[in-house]
């Protein structure tokens, strides 16, 4: 199982509008290492939902219910996209200064590569976020 992060304006999705609708293909990637991200997840791997922008805070795990596969906004079959469920929200969301300020998470892609819309994230990172924000993984199995 490998771990990932994805970034979302919570004006255009949340992490409430994800709930809402149960799963969603993650699509509209244009960055060439973001897309190459997104082709190495796998069915399975848990995702941390990160609120951009305004709000600045990882607010939920998902996971991955369908690994990489043409995004069909794009005509262009190099441009892929992957299928994510809601797993479950933070008991506390963890802040990017919080972040920025644990020495165990300040490497974190999110902090060093701050443009990517989809980084790999390391287990020790993943625990760590969740150590801060007081929640147990419930490391559900993805629908099939």
């Amino acid at each position: 199982m490998r771990y990932w992060l994805v970034k979302s304006e919570p004006e255009s999705f949340s992490w409430s509008d994800l709930v809402k609708a149960g799963v969603t293909q993650w699509t509209g990637v244009r960055n060439f290492q973001a897309r190459n991200n997104l082709r190495a997840m796998a069915l399975g791997d848990l995702v941390l939902f990160y609120h951009s922008v305004s709000e600045k805070q990882i607010v939920g795990i998902a996971v991955v219910s369908r690994a990489a596969f043409q995004d069909p906004t794009s005509d262009d079959p190099n441009w892929l996209c992957v299928e994510i469920k809601p797993n479950q929200a933070l008991n506390q969301p963890v802040t990017l200064e919080t972040i920025k300020s644990d020495k165990a998470l300040n490497t974190m892609p999110l902090v060093k590569h701050s443009r990517l819309s989809v980084t790999p994230l390391e287990k020790a990172h993943f625990d760590q976020v969740l150590k801060l924000s007081k929640t147990q993984s419930k490391r559900a199995a993805p629908a099939a």
